[in-house]
């Protein structure tokens, strides 16, 4: 993330309407909302404009701060590692109710970090009573504003005065990026990929099955490109998702599969080929982006297992037969770099554009028994779009759909990425 642009981290207790507030002011869905508190887990980073002022938004995960258990310890470490970066910090509490013990200490921690501090008292259309509003400045923050995230009330008055020192810019064309989706089962080691790939303790890394339940991001530059990656949550099978959260997240995760331009499937070697890895595989090929199938914990597996897990891969992710696979092991840090490279040579892949010229010299050379290609051209990209004008109507044959796919593949590369085919028959007299 450039540190050029100001930060504006939003911190408070569980379920006082962070995610909320930072969807309201970002303007798109990017943490998940529900009434279930500590849903935000990771940091979660957002841009956005107010007045010509273009800032950073981290949304951070609720904060407890002496409880003791690991989930709650790590959110608190992750939320110290935005605020130091932070250039105005947004203090959110819940307007409802009376001010907690929890609000007083977090309310202390905050003033200890000296940084600019601004007390939210949120969900001030719900019958907050003007008497309690008066008990917040108890917390020893100058600074008040009433808003309600749900339904944008006072966001203008605190963006105005949270932005207020920030430089005022031209709208500028965003620097393009390639966007990475990591996806898979819980606990398979996205998480860890995610902080291997960029260097940093970004997501929160736990043994508990289950923790990223948002998808969280970062920004790397690798040999002078891009890329953003999205750690999504973890993926279960629907009939075993019975909480709310956890159905979002698979709606959220197949969503960050099409906005991709490449996704990353990790499996865990360890613990063997299971059927969801094939579900997951699925929802990847539907979004037709180019896949790399990511074998994690490699290093945990004999020579037998391994044989055996390359031979189910095979066998149940056939339609990904175009995607490679890379052995990794997320934690010790191998096979990363390599990885790296792979995920921009597929990217190019998928962008790649043959001339009809080139086509149509390529396909004279092609010999089908079923019918004759009359001609050929691309009609797209990301995925490698074909139009086949040919001399039958009706679809190709799947060995001929097959085998013309192949050798698109061998002549022009397209290395990672599905090919799509349309046939287009010479109308009858």
């Amino acid at each position: 993330m450039s540190n050029e642009i100001p930060a504006v981290v939003i911190v408070g207790r569980p379920n006082v309407g962070k995610s909320t507030l930072f969807n309201r002011i970002t303007g798109q869905r990017r943490s998940i909302v529900g009434d279930e508190p500590g849903i935000t887990r990771d940091r979660i980073h957002g841009y956005a404009t107010h007045e010509g002022r273009r800032f950073e938004l981290i949304d951070t995960g609720g904060i407890v701060v002496d409880d003791a258990d690991y989930i709650p310890a790590q959110i608190l470490a992750q939320a110290r590692v935005a605020l130091e970066k932070a250039s105005q910090v947004i203090f959110l509490v819940d307007g409802r109710g009376e001010i907690t013990a929890p609000d007083r200490e977090l309310a202390a921690m905050l003033r200890k970090t000296g940084k600019p501090l601004t007390l939210a008292v949120n969900k001030c259309d719900t019958g907050a009573k003007e008497s309690l509003i008066h008990d917040f400045y108890s917390l020893g923050i100058k600074e008040i504003f009433p808003v309600s995230a749900e339904h944008g009330l006072g966001i203008d008055e605190l963006l105005d005065h949270i932005t207020e020192g920030f430089p005022v810019e031209e709208e500028a064309e965003p620097e393009k990026a390639v966007k990475v989706a990591i996806i898979g089962r819980p606990n398979v080691g996205k998480s860890t990929l995610l902080n291997a790939l960029t260097g940093k303790e970004r997501a929160i890394v736990s043994p508990i099955a289950g923790t990223t339940r948002d998808a969280v991001d970062e920004t790397i530059e690798h040999k002078g490109t891009k890329y953003v990656f999205v750690d999504t949550a973890g993926i279960r099978r629907k009939g075993k998702t019975t909480e709310m959260t956890e159905k979002l997240s698979v709606v959220m995760a197949r969503r960050h599969i099409r906005m991709a331009d490449v996704v990353l499937l990790v499996m865990d070697a360890s613990a063997g080929f299971v059927g969801a890895d094939a579900t997951i595989g699925g929802y990847a090929h539907e979004g037709g982006r180019p896949v790399i199938l990511c074998i994690n914990k490699w290093d945990l597996v004999n020579a037998e297992k391994r044989r055996e897990f390359q031979e189910n891969v095979r066998e149940h992710l056939k339609f990904l037969d175009y995607a490679p696979l890379v052995f990794m092991s997320a934690l010790k840090g191998t096979g990363i770099g390599s990885l790296l490279d792979l995920i921009g040579r597929v990217n190019e892949s998928a962008l790649h554009r043959v001339t009809t010229g080139e086509l149509n010299r390529f396909v004279e050379k092609l010999h089908f028994d079923e019918r004759k290609i009359l001609y050929i051209t691309q009609a797209g990209v990301h995925p490698p779009s074909f139009i086949l004008f040919t001399d039958k109507s009706g679809p190709l044959h799947f060995s001929h759909e097959r085998y013309l796919t192949n050798q698109l593949r061998k002549r022009f590369g397209f290395e990672g990425t599905p090919i799509h085919l349309k046939v287009r028959g010479r109308a009858r007299k």
